[in-house]
């Protein structure tokens, strides 16, 4: 074997166990909800897509459409939605709040369907108000 073919397959096998290795998975996440018409802040634990993946930065990026330059992301495979109910809500307030569960996840394109895809400014993730813990399916 010359060295042309082993430096090609080199970087096959580089670049299979770059996606293999992307560390990109369910992460446990506590959020804090509230309304500000009801008495109490919820508490949820949960899981969102978190994580590193794979991305390769080409040089030429000027020369290139701007569809072209997205990177992947780690983003959900399978999810589900949850709905509890906040606490200490007024009849005319909608006391419902659904949130996404991460089953599985994948790196892949941001699909805007069903992810945040834009980072945002670091937000506060804590109450204001007396809080209730969520518990599989039970406000307490």
């Amino acid at each position: 074997m010359n060295m042309t073919a082993i430096y090609l397959m080199s970087m096959l096998f580089g670049l299979a166990c770059g996606q293999v290795m992307s560390f990109c998975f369910p992460t446990e996440y506590t959020m804090h909800v509230e309304r500000k018409e009801c008495a109490y802040c919820l508490t949820i634990n949960t899981t969102i897509c978190a994580g590193y993946c794979m991305t390769r930065d080409i040089n030429g990026k000027l020369f290139l459409p701007k569809y072209a330059l997205s990177q992947d992301v780690c983003t959900y495979r399978d999810f589900m939605y949850k709905t509890v109910e906040i606490p200490g809500c007024p009849r005319h307030v909608t006391p419902y709040f659904s949130y996404p569960v991460a089953i599985s996840c994948k790196c892949g394109k941001c699909d805007t369907d069903y992810s945040d895809c834009i980072h945002e400014a670091i937000k506060t993730n804590y109450c204001t108000k007396p809080q209730k813990s969520y518990v599989v399916g039970f406000s307490i």
